[in-house]
């Protein structure tokens, strides 16, 4: 019997306590009982967020749906953004933009490469009628790590320009402190930090956010956040929640409440630097530049002479760990190990266990056991 270890950046793994929460029996969502777990939800989540002044509103949705939320509830037609793009997820926003017929505006990097916070600032000096900057902190597709700390900075002497970030793989793992930072649309997805199966999206608004909205003429429905906050003030749903996510995410933000948020970000951390000590003690090359790696995965170049793809594949097939590989033009050219949510020491090591045996199977010359040994070091130092 082979026993299996879910190692990607979502989803990601979920704590028995959180599956036993969702395999109760079904209630309905317009009772007390229901209404206790929306209200628990709702200031576990602004606890997670770091936030006392925003609105944190829940959707039945992918974090994708969180995006398209701050596109139509922030803008009208034609209204100038800019979207910082260093990969995946942040040309995802520039489409979602230029799908509602935004003026959109694009500062492009490299995969390899941080937002430079000097480029949004000459550009909003040169661009004042923008209404909005739009930026993710933690992106998935490279591993890099944003400074939106230091862009909330600038974009908040624009009383007309709202900062949406995207943490989708930020929220749990690193430090995001909307309200500190002046972050006026922070998002998430319940398959990463919150250690839920996929289908839900959290979305904090801040009181510069909803004076957008109030401008903002694009059409919307679903994604409405005033019918949500009406809602939410009533502790109830504007549509049919998916009831056993809701009770789960109740769960699942007890445990990071016990763990305490700052715990659960040294952790993380801790199981990054793990993970990047043990891969570049093999003599693997990280993909992240130093400057702006984040917590929640650690992207891999695959070295010369191995085939990226097979290397996945027999992680899995062989061994049991499954990994995620590259995007778009990075297909076969990188791994990317996850370490978001529910993880601890022995998966790090488990996994580069995996990799090890993977890696000399596929002709790549190493002493065997030298990256377990470096990420145990990281691990008995912490």
């Amino acid at each position: 019997m082979k026993k299996n270890y879910l190692m990607t950046p979502g989803p990601t793994p979920v704590p028995s306590e959180v599956l036993l929460a969702q395999a109760r029996p079904m209630i309905h969502h317009r009772t007390p009982e229901f209404d206790n777990a929306i209200r628990e939800c709702v200031e576990g989540l602004k606890y997670v967020f770091q936030t006392e002044k925003s609105d944190v509103l829940l959707f039945a949705a992918s974090g994708t749906g969180g995006m398209e939320s701050a596109i139509v509830n922030c803008f009208s037609p034609g209204d100038k953004v800019v979207v910082c793009h260093n990969g995946k997820f942040g040309q995802r926003m520039e489409l979602i933009a230029k799908t509602y017929g935004l003026d959109v505006n694009v500062l492009q990097y490299g995969w390899q490469q941080i937002v430079n916070p000097a480029d949004v600032a000459a550009f909003l000096q040169a661009n004042p009628n923008t209404r909005g900057v739009i930026i993710t902190q933690s992106e998935t597709s490279s591993g890099v790590l944003n400074d939106v700390q230091t862009v909330g900075e600038i974009v908040k002497d624009y009383p007309d320009c709202v900062l949406i970030v995207d943490s989708i793989t930020g929220i749990g793992a690193v430090e995001c402190k909307t309200d500190e930072w002046h972050l006026d649309v922070v998002m998430t997805g319940s398959q990463k930090g919150l250690m839920l199966p996929p289908g839900l999206a959290a979305v904090a608004v801040s009181p510069k956010a909803w004076r957008a909205y109030e401008r903002a003429t694009l059409p919307r429905f679903y994604f409405d956040w005033m019918r949500y906050k009406k809602n939410l003030a009533q502790n109830t749903t504007p549509f049919t929640p998916p009831v056993s996510l809701v009770l789960g995410l109740a769960e699942a933000l007890k445990l990071i409440r016990e763990e305490g948020l700052e715990n659960t970000i040294i952790r993380h951390a801790r199981l990054a630097e793990a993970t990047r000590q043990g891969c570049e003690a093999l003599g693997l090359e990280l993909f992240a530049p130093a400057e702006g790696r984040g917590n929640a995965v650690t992207p891999v170049c695959v070295p010369d002479g191995v085939d990226g793809k097979k290397l996945v594949s027999v992680m899995k097939n062989k061994y049991g760990v499954t990994v995620a590989g590259g995007q778009d033009e990075y297909a076969g050219r990188i791994i990317r190990i996850g370490h978001l949510g529910y993880f601890g020491e022995f998966d790090i090591i488990t996994t580069l266990a995996a990799l090890e045996m993977t890696l000399k199977e596929l002709g790549f010359a190493f002493e065997p056991g030298t990256g377990i040994r470096a990420a145990e070091a990281v691990f008995m130092e912490g």
